[in-house]
């Protein structure tokens, strides 16, 4: 079994081939030819954190399985920790484990620039980024790699920590949310906010938002928002579901109100933007294709550049 570091890792995946290896993953997902059940978790209640299970199997990519922490009040290290077993599809033996960490920050990310790909206007320019932590900053770095972003506004709940962000990305510190996103033409909202920071009276006509948060307690998008929002998802089953499988600002509303899957619109079964002032919303929970497509890709970048460690996981007879 191949063994890869964090440091292979982020050496080996490509987030351009990732963002167009996700849309072949959600169009397979979309067609019914993958194999994913919902997401299910162990809770630590104490500590607010849970231990998540993500198996999926992909004609494209394989067969894998994600073991995922969830810590939201740690600091001295990630909030999301992670390891990816990859097996062979043929007859279920453990080909490699990898870090699952970076594979998730940088997968949520390409998602939110495939949303943003299929869904924000083509001229869009200024960016709003929403939080300063892990997935802001791949966010920012993925996004504009899909649009012509000039502009990324960012806001966070520490001044301090959102002027060393925005330093360090080339963008400009504002002092609230509802600044970052005036006139913004893309969100990205990547918090653990319990309370909405994005609220209706903020989004503007035309506006893509992208929100990736996920706190079973609180809601990163209000309820207005969603309504009056086209939504779309990466997946139904995923995205309705309770918690901790679903988004908690999706509990309870009608099903109907979903306009698509990722997949749909990248297959063209269902339109992206009908109009220059239409408000869009792409509420991810992330899934585990999203994992198993990261996961192909670099372990044949890692078999191709002869890197990582080979392990024996049975004895020799």
């Amino acid at each position: 079994m191949l063994v890869l570091s964090q440091a292979d890792v982020r050496t080996l995946l490509d987030l351009d081939l990732l963002v167009d290896a996700l849309a072949d993953a959600h169009a397979e997902l979309t067609a019914g030819r993958a194999s994913m059940p919902p997401r299910i978790a162990a809770l630590v209640e104490q500590r607010e954190g849970l231990l998540g299970v993500m198996p999926s199997y992909l004609p494209s990519a394989g067969l894998a399985c994600k073991l995922v922490t969830l810590f939201p009040h740690n600091t001295d290290r990630e909030t999301h920790q992670a390891l990816i077993c990859v097996f062979d599809p043929d007859n279920g033996t453990p080909l490699a484990l990898m870090d699952g960490t970076y594979i998730t920050a940088t997968r949520t990310a390409a998602g939110s620039a495939l949303a943003t790909r299929l869904l924000a206007r083509e001229d869009a320019r200024v960016l709003a980024v929403l939080g300063t932590g892990v997935q802001a900053r791949t966010h920012a770095r993925a996004i504009p790699r899909v649009r012509p972003i000039e502009e990324i506004r960012v806001a966070g709940r520490d001044r301090a920590r959102a002027e060393a962000f925005a330093s360090e990305i080339g963008g400009i510190a504002v002092d609230s949310y509802a600044e970052a996103m005036r006139g913004a033409d893309v969100v990205a909202a990547t918090t653990h906010a319990v309370e909405p920071v994005v609220r209706r009276e903020w989004v503007e006509p035309g506006v893509h938002v992208n929100s990736v948060g996920l706190k079973p307690a609180g809601r990163e998008v209000d309820e207005q928002t969603v309504a009056d929002a086209t939504l779309v998802v990466e997946s139904r089953d995923s995205a309705l579901a309770p918690p901790p499988a679903g988004a908690p600002e999706l509990a309870g509303i009608d099903p109907g109100h979903v306009h698509a899957e990722l997949g749909e619109l990248v297959t063209g079964a269902k339109p992206g933007r009908r109009s220059r002032d239409e408000i869009t919303l792409y509420k991810s929970v992330g899934i585990a294709v999203q994992d198993a497509a990261a996961a192909a890709l670099v372990l044949a970048a890692a078999r191709d550049g002869a890197v990582g460690r080979e392990i024996e996981l049975e004895e020799a007879e």
